[in-house]
């Protein structure tokens, strides 16, 4: 593979969709806060949450057998297309006067179904351009953009609501997406996948039994997978309680809830850089479980009466396990996993992420109404801690993670 060929391809790649994702999140910043402005409603809230997530859930699995039936390249560009052209119909309907709140909830659904049918077709094209020896480097670099976009939305958000309409962030989500899908069909060549160009391709069904066999079959997918469900699970508390735990302790200052995010982000950019460039563990298990540890440690401190400057470090060191974990765990899966696999093994992961985090919430959530967060973050950080000790001493996951 010619280096300036898979280097030029990447950038670009990497830089179509981090425009595209800049003006995703705007969008869900501004209707996460449009509902919460006009309805001050913690259902409403509720209900916007599930509406983002459930849709992915269900369409996984079978968006993973569209990433290995079809060409990756098309099929993010036609995911891109479809959440603008929702978006699109969406600002025309507001304008017109219908700024009805069911319309932001059908919205968010049909957002998460092109997100849903997205997604593992992004962490299974990489590979195809990228040298695998560069995987990590890349995916974390990827990682430091994502950070650089939570961080920048929100301030963006924030201020173009102060000073426009919710409308105008519609469009300019719609705007970004036709660079991003521009960009993508015209600029970035990518041969299809060898499974995309069989033309004696097997039912939906067949090739959803057969990749659900393939992870069946093989032990250290199964193992991580399983590791996954209670991860996710036992984060859900951390992920989102964590504002209101801010609330109740150090009062609703808008400054305090932005600083959060911020530190998070900036976290975060730092762990993708130091994924990049250079390497923490030989083995990408120890590093995954160095990673969970530290995200356990942080948990569970925050379950400490500490002043909110403290706090905010706390966080930060969080936002670092993240790009540690989630690169070293993709990179894994691109290495190990068959090209015509792909696909189905994220397109099952992303259904794991988007339904035990959820499903986390419902657990927490009315609980954090029964005790105190501090609680629950101090019994979730002690089961993450075992959780990671079990990690690092996977022998199954430990052989393939050298």
């Amino acid at each position: 593979m010619d280096n300036n060929s898979w280097v030029k391809r990447t950038t670009l790649f990497l830089t179509s969709q981090a425009i595209s994702q800049f003006g995703s999140t705007l969008v869900q910043f501004a209707i996460m806060w449009y509902i919460t402005l006009e309805t001050k409603s913690g259902v409403m809230m509720t209900i916007s949450i599930i509406c983002g997530f459930l849709p992915t859930f269900f369409l996984s699995p079978f968006s993973g057998v569209v990433a290995d039936r079809y060409n990756r390249k098309v099929i993010i560009a036609l995911s891109d297309s479809f959440i603008a052209f929702a978006t699109l119909i969406l600002a025309i309907l507001f304008l017109m006067g219908y700024k009805f709140i069911w319309l932001l909830f059908a919205v968010s659904a049909i957002r998460s179904l092109g997100s849903g049918m997205q997604t593992p077709a992004i962490g299974a094209i990489l590979p195809q351009f990228v040298p695998q020896d560069k995987l990590i480097k890349v995916n974390g670099i990827n990682s430091s953009i994502h950070s650089v976009v939570m961080l920048l939305s929100p301030m963006f958000s924030a201020f173009l609501l102060s000073v426009a309409s919710i409308e105008a962030i519609f469009f300019i989500d719609v705007f970004t997406a036709l660079i991003a899908v521009f960009t993508l069909l015209v600029f970035i060549k990518i041969p299809p996948h060898k499974k995309a160009l069989d033309r004696n391709a097997t039912t939906y069904l067949s090739d959803l039994k057969a990749g659900l066999k393939y992870i069946k079959a093989h032990k250290y997918i199964k193992h991580f997978f399983l590791f996954c469900i209670f991860f996710f699970f036992l984060i859900a508390p951390v992920s989102f309680l964590t504002p209101l735990q801010v609330t109740r302790n150090y009062g609703g200052d808008v400054w305090r809830l932005t600083a959060i995010e911020v530190v998070f982000s900036v976290g975060m950019m730092l762990g993708g850089v130091i994924v990049s460039y250079f390497k923490v563990f030989k083995n990408k298990i120890h590093t995954m479980a160095f990673a969970c540890f530290l995200t356990a440690i942080t948990t569970f401190a925050l379950g400490f009466s500490i002043i909110f400057w403290i706090y905010l470090f706390i966080i930060f060191t969080m936002g670092i396990a993240v790009p540690l974990f989630h690169t070293n765990s993709n990179v894994l899966i691109q290495e190990k996993v068959e090209q015509e696999y792909l696909g189905r093994v994220f397109g099952i992961l992303t259904m794991i992420s988007s339904s035990m985090v959820p499903l986390g919430m419902l657990v927490f959530g009315p609980l954090a109404d029964a005790v105190s967060i501090e609680v629950i973050l101090l019994g979730t950080g002690a089961v993450l801690i075992l959780l990671s000790i079990l990690l690092s001493k996977n022998k199954e996951l430990l052989s393939h993670g050298r």
